[in-house]
């Protein structure tokens, strides 16, 4: 199926009529969107802050990382339902916003240096749980991350400040 013609199908289905149609909904699932994506920004924030040895200096960081990683995931799930539920109802523009598969594509360059964190640079964390500075890869890690997560919330707001004119051979208004 051609994507055009799947997000058209996603525009048209009854959930995105009766997000868009139903008063207050939308506004509803956005804020709970804002609320989710505070909560996954604020969790990976301190913890990056830990691995950068500016916050949370006097616990180790298993702990940090254990008390705040819980509620990331939290979060991030919400982030995700509720972010579906916005593109709904905007489908067709949407999936055609430069801005958003950026945001996409950082969301998933994050995830991926989270992965490469735990699989290599956290199998270590016994040896420097309680030191500063951490190693070299957690801080580089650290800064990497809060740079992406930055970005991933700042191509979301421009999603939808941004008209649909990536398309070299669509009509320009």
């Amino acid at each position: 199926m051609d994507f055009s013609l799947f997000c058209a199908a996603l525009q048209n289905s009854g959930l995105a009529q009766w997000i868009n149609t139903t008063r207050g909904v939308y506004t509803i699932i956005e804020c709970v969107h804002v609320i989710a994506i505070t909560l996954v920004f604020g969790a990976i924030l301190v913890i990056d802050l830990r691995l950068l040895g500016v916050a949370s200096n006097n616990r180790p960081f298993s702990s940090v990382s254990r008390d705040l990683l819980r509620w990331c995931w939290i979060g991030f799930v919400i982030a995700a339902l509720t972010g579906a539920m916005l593109f709904l109802p905007n489908a067709i523009s949407i999936g055609q916003n430069r801005q958003f598969w950026i945001k996409m594509a950082l969301i998933v360059v994050a995830g991926i240096n989270m992965m490469i964190f735990e699989l290599v640079t956290a199998r270590s964390v016994a040896v420097w749980d309680n030191t500063l500075p951490t190693p070299v890869a957690a801080r580089v890690s650290a800064a990497l991350s809060i740079l992406l997560w930055t970005a991933v919330i700042v191509f979301g707001r421009l999603v939808g400040f941004t008209a649909v004119v990536d398309d070299p051979f669509a009509e320009v208004l």
